[in-house]
């Protein structure tokens, strides 16, 4: 099921069709950097993802969900929101999106995130959405604040500093 449609984006569910994506995805020691995340090495790690991202679905009515170019259909990451619960002490709305290495640096992430963000407003109407990115990772803070995310404080999560962006309906 397609969420929503950019210029040049498809974003929909993620479904079991969707293994190669995400295996190509996180098998990229590169693109999990940041992440905290173990490289995978196996298929099957990429179906448990799957698995867990549809059980998310279910339980929260949200999970992250593919990118897709639409122009040729071709899975180039994930993107889109999710009820978080582990990296701070409080539950809130995140905003994510992670890309395979060679659609970096084209603005994709900015440009699903934004319209994730839109989305999470207009559609679903939540009031506010939040995000976290590692102080290191340039990358992903110089998107937060493009797409007009406010910094907040910073925290430490697993031993990494990060920067805390956060967002309400009013401010968008």
């Amino acid at each position: 099921m397609v969420h929503i449609q950019t210029d040049r984006l498809n974003i929909r569910d993620i479904e079991a069709s969707d293994v190669e994506g995400i295996f190509v995805l996180d098998s990229d020691p590169e693109v999990l950097r940041y992440i905290g995340t173990p490289v995978m090495t196996q298929r099957a790690q990429a179906e448990q993802v799957i698995a867990h991202i549809r059980r998310q679905y279910q339980k929260n009515g949200i999970g992250r969900w593919a990118m897709e170019l639409r122009s040729t259909g071709e899975f180039i990451g994930w993107t889109g929101l999710k009820w978080e619960q582990d990296i701070r002490p409080f539950p809130y709305y995140d905003l994510g999106y992670r890309l395979i290495r060679k659609y970096w640096g084209q603005g994709y992430a900015t440009e699903s995130a934004r319209a994730s963000l839109r989305h999470g407003f207009e559609v679903l109407g939540y009031p506010e959405i939040c995000a976290a990115a590692e102080a290191d990772n340039l990358a992903s803070n110089r998107i937060l604040r493009k797409i007009g995310m406010k910094q907040g404080e910073p925290f430490t999560f697993e031993g990494k500093v990060c920067n805390w962006y956060a967002l309400k309906k009013e401010e968008a």
